[in-house]
């Protein structure tokens, strides 16, 4: 064995994580006594590296400082902007100035190589560590190439063609060059295809990799690839013949409100989830969701300090989406605040006594008038204030109820926000809308209606989708109120080539600054990886 093996096997070890889930499996043990000799005749030490795998991708999805959370998933879309005032520029959501220097863009792409090289030294060092099981050694290896594999499809999507490492790098390299699109693809397919052969179809341990796990993420590889013109052939119907599967295997809960239940996390519908829960050690971080899109809601009077937002916020066009009859609405955001605690105020000139459980503050979807307002003992706020500065707050909008953790303390978000909630990355909900895509991209739009109108039955929305409805901005509209603040609505954006046009219409910053074009379809690469390389990794067009 080459001592280069040993020594990183003794790095891995030495950082003593083994936390990554609350699971028999990433239980924390420590092992930093462990000799080089003995680490790697330790068959557990191969566990360990396959868990350090599931560490760093739940970390790197949850673990950001206070700028940065989510940035490159729903800033800057139709659905998620600044939360502030509309005026000035943002490099990020407003696509102005944006560069290779970007502290955001720049910590994603190490983040995602993190994994990656995390999960090459899983599967390089299979066959180098003594007494593992060969079913042990089979499924950890299908783990690993499933992370690697996600993390290259975050890679690609947000920056094209990107260097392609797939073993375990033992010296110092410098000369890496990128891969084209194409390559890149091929690699992810080729990764998820070994991982759906290797990984159970009910693992024994809950948060562990399954088969639909794979199949979900293979799903939306074929369907992102098949807008490309390197598109295989199949890809649409590769793409919906995996969601079938998935949805077949994971019934939709009967009721939204149901389904983000707190009381309810591990259900039939969930396919993949990132696990926290009560302990503080494996916790990690913690799940940050409960933080998402909230303003300073605490600085009115009535309401309490609970929960700390983390900057960006919902657009007016986003609450515009729901009809009156959805359900998803009342189960994914508040309209109305409920005071949680005594106080006294002036509103509209009159004293007001709040008690606890009164209404503290209203936003009603269509606008009050002034007469209207002044006759409730509470603040009103109407949509097209959103973005007024009343004294208090400079932004103010509905907030999210979706991901709320109530027991969790306050935390600021460059602390540990220590949430407990599972953090659901795959549920069969998406499989629906990805299924109706696949099919509108076979030109089958009686199909692909059949797969909206089942999902938006389950939020109380009865009246059939027609076929001759189905489009694209149909189904980015439903996968906008399924989906918000799942899943990375950049990237759905700019897979369907409407990254520009709904950004522009519907993102008021976007609008304000009319900064985006065509170079913004690719984030810039890092400065220091171009650097790094001696300029053997180029930069995308636009930000030279």
């Amino acid at each position: 064995m080459k001592h280069t093996n040993y020594k990183i096997l003794l790095l891995l070890l030495a950082l003593s994580f083994f936390t990554a889930s609350c699971t028999s499996f990433l239980n924390e043990k420590n092992y930093t006594s462990l000799s080089l000799e003995t680490a790697a005749s330790n068959p557990e030490t191969f566990d360990q590296l396959v868990a350090r795998v599931y560490e760093l991708s739940r970390e790197y999805t949850t673990y950001y400082t206070s700028d940065m959370y989510y940035s490159l998933e729903d800033l800057g879309t139709d659905v998620v902007t600044r939360g502030s005032l509309i005026l000035g520029t943002s490099d990020l959501n407003d696509y102005v100035n944006l560069n290779s220097t970007n502290w955001t863009v720049s910590v994603y792409w190490t983040d995602q190589y993190a994994i990656i090289a995390a999960a090459n030294t899983a599967i390089d060092n299979a066959d180098v560590i003594e007494g593992i099981d060969d079913s042990t050694k089979t499924v950890g290896i299908g783990d690993a190439k499933f992370f690697r594999a996600m993390s290259y499809f975050n890679l690609v999507v947000n920056y094209g063609g990107v260097p392609l490492v797939v073993n375990q790098v033992t010296s110092a390299q410098k000369k890496y060059v990128r891969a084209t699109e194409e390559q890149v693809y091929a690699q992810i397919i080729s990764d998820l295809t070994d991982a759906l052969s290797a990984v159970p179809e009910d693992p024994a341990q809950y948060g562990r990799v399954s088969k639909d796990a794979v199949r979900h993420l293979l799903s939306k590889v074929y369907l992102t690839r098949a807008y490309k013109s390197y598109a295989a052939s199949d890809d649409f119907s590769n793409a919906a013949k995996l969601a079938k599967i998935v949805i077949a295997n994971h019934p939709l809960v009967p009721s939204f409100s149901s389904l983000v239940s707190i009381n309810n996390q591990r259900n039939s519908e969930v396919v993949f989830a990132y696990l926290f829960g009560t302990n503080s050690v494996s916790r990690g971080w913690g799940n940050s969701k409960h933080m998402m899109y909230k303003f300073r809601f605490y600085d009115y009077p009535g309401l309490s300090r609970t929960v700390q937002g983390l900057g960006p916020m919902p657009t007016p066009f986003y609450y515009s989406l729901f009809d009156d009859a959805d359900q998803r609405a009342a189960a994914t955001f508040s309209r109305v605040l409920y005071a949680t605690k005594e106080a006294t105020t002036t509103l509209n000139g009159e004293t007001v006594n709040i008690q606890v459980g009164d209404t503290a503050m209203y936003f009603p979807k269509v606008a009050w008038s002034d007469a209207q307002r002044a006759a409730v003992p509470y603040k009103v706020i109407n949509p097209d204030e959103y973005f007024t500065s009343d004294g208090i707050t400079n932004v103010h909008y509905p907030i999210f109820r979706k991901f709320d953790d109530p027991d969790v303390a306050f935390t600021q978000p460059d602390q540990p926000s220590n949430g407990e909630r599972d953090m659901v990355i795959m549920r069969s909900g998406e499989a629906y809308l990805i299924a109706a895509e696949a099919y509108l991209g076979m030109n089958d739009k009686a199909t692909a209606a059949g797969y909206l109108t089942t999902l938006r039955a389950r939020a109380g929305l009865t009246t059939p989708v027609s076929p001759d409805d189905v489009n694209l901005d149909f189904i980015l509209d439903e996968r906008a109120r399924e989906l918000t603040g799942e899943v990375n609505r950049w990237m759905d954006l700019k897979r369907t080539g409407k990254l520009i046009e709904r950004a522009l219409a519907h993102n008021p910053h976007v609008a304000f600054n009319h900064a985006i074009d065509e170079h913004d379809l690719l984030r810039p690469i890092p400065q220091t990886e171009i650097d790094n390389s001696g300029g053997s990794i180029t930069q995308n067009p636009g930000y030279e």
